[in-house]
């Protein structure tokens, strides 16, 4: 199960809300935008996603910059159709469009033509595709929260409901609460 909310920075302190992320997003750009339509002028915008203690990510706009990204855990977090809006090439460390192997890469000794060399050529073949190069543990900016009260060592070691932690450190968890 996942949760997703916006907390938008304003003059009186945060203000939350919930949304669907599902029905109004499929790119990280999406998702830049809609945390735009959230903040007033150019507040920041977080945007927090959780699944259920597997991992989380934090999602910064300032603005018109570019989005901050952190997800705890990069393996489980592909695993989800929220993750991989998260996980960028840029974020991962590849090459746009690097989705496959490289098929020079492969060895192709003719035994991929229906011949039972040895099962375990099927499973190095599929290990190089994209799922390879996606790190178990944390990725992205682990100091998009520093100048809000949440060093990166304080961010790494959030595991269970990390989502309420960053909303305590915050000042927000009240209104996070509200949209639970």
């Amino acid at each position: 199960m996942y949760f997703a909310a916006l907390l938008a920075r304003t003059e009186d302190g945060w203000e939350a809300s919930d949304t669907e992320l599902l029905d109004n997003v499929e790119t990280l750009s999406d998702l830049a935008d809609l945390a735009r339509e959230a903040a007033a002028e150019d507040d920041t915008v977080l945007v927090l996603i959780e699944q259920e203690d597997a991992w989380f990510g934090v999602v910064r706009i300032d603005g018109e910059e570019d989005p901050r990204i952190y997800v705890s855990d990069a393996a489980a977090a592909a695993r989800s159709s929220y993750g991989e809006i998260l996980l960028t090439d840029e974020l991962l460390g590849r090459e746009p469009g690097d989705d496959g192997p490289d098929l020079d890469a492969l060895d192709l000794d003719g035994t991929e033509d229906g011949e039972d060399e040895d099962d375990d050529d099927d499973v190095t073949a599929e290990a190089g595709g994209s799922k390879e190069a996606v790190p178990h543990g944390p990725v992205g900016d682990a100091q998009v929260l520093d100048d809000l009260g949440v060093s990166e060592k304080e961010l790494k070691a959030l595991t269970q409901d990390a989502l309420t932690g960053i909303a305590e450190s915050l000042g927000a968890s009240e209104v996070l609460e509200t949209v639970r």
